[in-house]
C-alpha cells in the first residue's frame, strides 16, 4: 500500500492511499493564490490503520450510512448478517469495510485530468453482504480544479449497494478556524427524518420554515445547535437531504464557502442525497497532520448517496443491484475562489 499525489496545471493537489481509497490532501488556493491543505487527515499509513475511526477522507461501502436494526429484506429473503457498529445499527459497510480494505491502484489520464482507478472484489458475504461485488472507483483531479469521483460496480447476485466518500472539510484549512463559520447552501426542499439513532421514520419532511432549510446560502454554526429535536437528538447536522434535482443526472448538491479565504467548494452529483454531517462527534481524542487534534466540528461532511436505511423504506429510491446491471455515479467537488 501507497500513498499517490496527483496535481494540476494550477498548482492543486490531491493526495490518496489505496489502503481504504483514503484522500488524506487536497491542496487549493485563497483568493490571494495561498494554498492549504482543506482535509482532516493523518500523515502516516499507520495512523490511518489504526485510528480511522472516523473514516476520515476514506471510501464507504457496500452501503454508505446506517441500515437500522442491521437487516433488510431483499427478493423476500431475510438478510441479516450485518455488524451492529452503530448502537444496535449498521453504519459505513461494518467492522471491515471498504475504508479498511487495500484497493488496487492504476493510472489513468485523459485530455485535461490525471487520476487513478481504484479496483477491489468484495467476496460473496463480505460484512454479511450477498453476492460477489466488483467494485472500480476513480479519482480525477481536472485542470478545471476539480476533484472528480466515478463509481462503478457488478454483481453475481442481488446485493445493495450505496458508496460514497467521507472526506472531511475545512475550507480555512484544515488547521484552521472552525468551518462553523462558513457559509452553507444545499438545493433541497426536503429531508428524510430520522429517529434518535439516524434511522429514518420514513418520513419524508419540507425544510420551509426550520433550521434544516439551506436554499439559501447561511453561517451553519448559527443553527448547528438547534433546539429543534430532528437536529438536537443527532448533536447536530448529520442528516440527509434529498436534492431538488433529476434523479441520475449530474446536478448540483450543495455549495459551502469560507469568507475568510475566499474558498469555495461545489458539489455535483448524480445521486439523488447528501449527508451533510458537521462534524459533531470529533472530540479531540485524534491528532492530525501537523500535530491538530481535531476538536468538535472542526471539519464537515457533504457525502453524496443514496437515502440512509432505503432497503428498509419501500419508497426511498431503490439500491438494490442485480446481476447483468451495471452501477454508475459521478460525484464532483469544484474548487474556486470568490
Amino acid at each position: 500500500m501507497d500513498f499517490y499525489t496527483l496535481e494540476n496545471k494550477n498548482g492543486l493537489k490531491l493526495k490518496f492511499t489505496n489502503f481504504g481509497g483514503i484522500v488524506s490532501e487536497i491542496h487549493v488556493p485563497d483568493r490571494d493564490g495561498n494554498f492549504a491543505d482543506i482535509t482532516l487527515g493523518f500523515e502516516t499509513l499507520d495512523e490511518y490503520v489504526d485510528h480511522n475511526n472516523d473514516y476520515f477522507g476514506a471510501l464507504i461501502g457496500r452501503y454508505g450510512n446506517r441500515i437500522g436494526k442491521c437487516r433488510f429484506q431483499l427478493d423476500g429473503n431475510k438478510v441479516d448478517g450485518l455488524l451492529a457498529n452503530d448502537g444496535v445499527n449498521h453504519l459505513h459497510g461494518g467492522k471491515v469495510g471498504f475504508d479498511k480494505v487495500e484497493w488496487k491502484a492504476e493510472p489513468v489520464s485523459g485530455e485535461g485530468y490525471s487520476g487513478m482507478k481504484l479496483s477491489y472484489t468484495s467476496k460473496d458475504g463480505e460484512e454479511g453482504y450477498p453476492g460477489k461485488l466488483d467494485v472500480t472507483v476513480t479519482y480525477k483531479l481536472t485542470d478545471k480544479d476539480e476533484w472528480v469521483i466515478e463509481y462503478e460496480a457488478t454483481t453475481d447476485k442481488p446485493t445493495v449497494f450505496n458508496p460514497t466518500n467521507h472526506a472531511y472539510f475545512n475550507l480555512a484549512g484544515h488547521d484552521g478556524a472552525s468551518p462553523v463559520d462558513h457559509e452553507m447552501m444545499i438545493n433541497a426542499k426536503f429531508f428524510t427524518a430520522t429517529d434518535d439513532g439516524g434511522i429514518p421514520t420514513g418520513e419524508i419532511l419540507s425544510v420551509a420554515g426550520t433550521d434544516m432549510d439551506f436554499r439559501e446560502a447561511k453561517v451553519y454554526g448559527e443553527t448547528v445547535d438547534s433546539e429543534d429535536t430532528l437536529i438536537s437528538q443527532l448533536g447536530g447536522y448529520d442528516h440527509n437531504w434529498i436534492l431538488d434535482k433529476q434523479y441520475g443526472e449530474l446536478g448540483l448538491a450543495a455549495v459551502a464557502f469560507d469568507p475568510k479565504s475566499g474558498r469555495e467548494m461545489k458539489v455535483f452529483t448524480t445521486e439523488p442525497g447528501v449527508q451533510f454531517y458537521a462534524g459533531n462527534f470529533l472530540n479531540g481524542t485524534l491528532t492530525g497532520k501537523g500535530g491538530k487534534v481535531y476538536q468538535k466540528r472542526e471539519g464537515f461532511c457533504l457525502e453524496t448517496q443514496h437515502f440512509p436505511d432505503s432497503p428498509n423504506k419501500g419508497h426511498f429510491p431503490d439500491t438494490t443491484l442485480r446481476p447483468g446491471q451495471v452501477f454508475k455515479s459521478t460525484t464532483i467537488y469544484a474548487f474556486g475562489v470568490r
